[in-house]
């Protein structure tokens, strides 16, 4: 159990710091509109996958090719302001949750559910 809680905070350290690295510290303008939503390191710590949207999402492709591009830079980067005796090797996978709760969110409302349902509430509760 505390191995699950140590990973759990070292995978939110690497998130934090990788947003500032790369809000800070990488020249490239593509990259920099990026938001880190998570990062899933193995127990290990050999791995890291980190998961990544746009606020444009068809640029999504086209961004993970420039940051597979300076992955090794950024894990350098990320030894300089992480204390871990392991850096892992980056791996950056497109987060395709928001793009999924849009898709949902679309469905419910073709449903007829225009109410807002995204704020909890609901007519019939306020009847009651």
């Amino acid at each position: 159990m505390s191995s699950n809680l140590r990973i759990s905070r070292i995978n939110k350290e690497l998130q934090r710091e990788l947003a500032l690295i790369f809000e800070s510290r990488i020249k490239k303008e593509s990259v920099k509109t990026i938001i880190i939503t998570g990062v899933e390191c193995s127990k290990d710590l050999e791995r890291a996958k980190v998961y990544f949207t746009a606020l444009e999402a068809r640029k999504c492709p086209g961004i993970l090719k420039d940051l597979n591009e300076i992955k090794g830079a950024v894990r350098g980067l990320l030894a300089q302001s992480v204390k871990l005796r392991r850096i892992p090797a980056l791996e950056f996978v497109i987060d395709t949750s928001s793009a999924y709760g849009a898709k949902i969110d679309a469905i419910l409302d073709s449903l007829g559910f225009k109410q807002d349902y995204r704020q909890g509430n609901n007519d019939d509760e306020q009847e009651l």
